[in-house]
């Protein structure tokens, strides 16, 4: 059955490459959309078409509705799918599509709205049984009212925008001598950012994890979820490391989690894929957020459960029945995703964007790349700093960990600094290794402490192994180790 007859990716990259892959599986043609610095790009070569949306700036481009929506009309595509960041979670977007007669593959316009608000979606949550953290019921009126309820809550405290996400404008306050500063910061980055200044306070956990349910839901009614994903290395609030299963979570835990997934997506008239996300600490688990989209990290749900979340989406889009019932979905094995960025990750992840001078992608058992770049690409300065998702899958957490290793010795990418050498640190770190993870694993001082160690390791095999290059022992493994070096610690060369 083909569901759609032509699908709008308005997205860019690896995302869209995923969803053009799940549309060509099923027989529908695809249409990309590019902005000018992207007009060369791996998504736009993959499409059945492709059309210029407007100049670099996101703003007059992948965030241009007006124009997404004509491209649409002018190459006959009968759905949309947006992806994740830009457009994903923008409730007039996905209303225009219903206006227009235009599919939107996602939630409806409604749900997007009642869940992209921190306060709104919160007070929902209370009111169903589902655990939330102490927070302000009301956006911070003033000052004073502030530092009042800040008190009762208990220091510390994170100042959050209500529109927010991406951790963007998140304020951590360890006692009331900064509190005003930090809310007058908050403000001023949530209405630059999200064009809505609300701020509301909320107790903060010192060392939680982030663990997060998939779930999908019909038009019908039906839901389902796909089990846990912890996703607590992080830095900034954004997510580097994710992995399914959570590796704590036990039956009984998994049980009222799961509920309480479920439970806001019955009470938020949710349907499509979707992703509810809580914080856990201390035997306790508190609603965050709920994503209205597909999420990054959706892949090692994928390679769990043997369920393409993609293709999924657009069966429920065209108003199918979801073909799963909870009995059906299982959990096989292990899989981690690495998010590698263009970042120097020993500069204060510092963005790098430039030309790739050499790529080369890694593979063998349990091992998949999801990715928008070739050698010769030039990574534009103007968007996310993600590049690509190595993902590796083993019948358990020690195969899966050791798969990401080997994976991350064989990627090369050389131009641009990476974050590849962070990753090697984090999979041979003994707390990552045992599980014993939370939200602030990757501290600076962790984080230097454990790059130099490996740095050092690079630089000391690569002068072993120039000499065996000298005497013309031209082996793949030796190239492999030397562009490692070469990509971690001068990329010019």
């Amino acid at each position: 059955m083909k569901y759609f007859e032509k699908v709008l990716i308005a997205n860019r990259g690896e995302i869209a490459i995923r969803i053009m892959r799940a549309c060509r599986e099923l027989g529908i043609e695809t249409v990309a959309i590019y902005s000018e610095p992207d007009k060369n790009s791996l998504h736009v070569k993959y499409a059945d078409e492709a059309f210029p949306v407007g100049e670099a700036h996101p703003s007059k481009s992948y965030l241009n509705k007006d124009k997404i929506i004509k491209t649409a009309r002018q190459a006959g595509a009968d759905a949309i799918h947006p992806g994740y960041g830009f457009l994903a979670e923008n409730s007039g977007f996905a209303k225009l599509c219903e206006e227009e007669n235009i599919n939107f593959i996602g939630p409806s316009w409604k749900s997007i709205e009642a869940m992209g608000s921190k306060l709104g979606s919160k007070h929902m949550m209370e009111k169903a049984g589902v655990p939330v953290l102490p927070y302000t019921p009301e956006g911070v009126k003033s000052i004073d009212e502030a530092k009042k309820i800040a008190g009762k809550i208990g220091y510390p405290v994170i100042v959050k925008a209500s529109a927010g996400g991406g951790g963007i404008g998140m304020q951590i306050v360890e006692s009331e001598d900064g509190l005003e500063e930090a809310i007058e910061k908050g403000m001023r980055i949530a209405q630059s950012a999200f064009g809505d200044p609300t701020v509301f306070i909320e107790k903060y956990l010192v060392k939680p994890r982030h663990i997060e349910f998939q779930i999908l839901c019909d038009k019908q009614g039906n839901g389902v979820h796909l089990f846990d994903r912890e996703c607590s290395i992080q830095r900034r609030h954004q997510k580097l490391v994710e992995e399914a299963p959570c590796p704590i979570m036990t039956d009984e835990l998994r049980e009222k989690m799961s509920h309480s997934a479920l439970k806001v997506a019955e009470v938020s008239g949710y349907y499509n894929a979707g992703t509810v996300e809580f914080l856990y600490s201390e035997g306790n688990y508190y609603f965050m957020e709920m994503n209205t989209r597909l999420q990054v990290e959706h892949t090692v749900t994928e390679m769990i459960t043997g369920v393409d979340l993609v293709r999924q989406q657009l069966k429920i889009a065209a108003g199918e029945d979801l073909s799963l019932s909870q009995d059906d979905i299982t959990i096989r094995g292990h899989a981690i995703e690495c998010r590698i960025n263009a970042e120097d990750p020993l500069n204060n992840f510092t963005a790098d964007p430039g030309k790739i001078v050499r790529y080369r992608s890694p593979g063998g058992p349990g091992i998949r790349v999801d990715s928008g770049i070739h050698m010769g690409y030039s990574i534009p300065p103007m968007y996310d700093s993600m590049i690509s998702k190595l993902c590796s899958w083993g019948m358990n957490r020690q195969e899966c960990i050791e798969r990401m290793r080997r994976a991350i010795y064989e990627y090369v990418i050389i131009g641009v600094h990476t974050t590849l050498p962070m990753h090697h640190a984090i999979m041979c770190d003994r707390d990552f290794i045992t599980g014993n993870t939370h939200t602030h694993f990757l501290t600076d001082e962790h984080i230097k402490k454990n790059l130099a160690r490996f740095l050092r390791d690079d630089e000391a095999r690569m002068q072993t192994l120039a000499a065996s290059l000298r005497h013309g022992k031209q082996s793949a493994a030796i190239t492999a180790a030397v562009n490692v070096y070469i990509r971690s610690q001068n990329p010019e060369s």
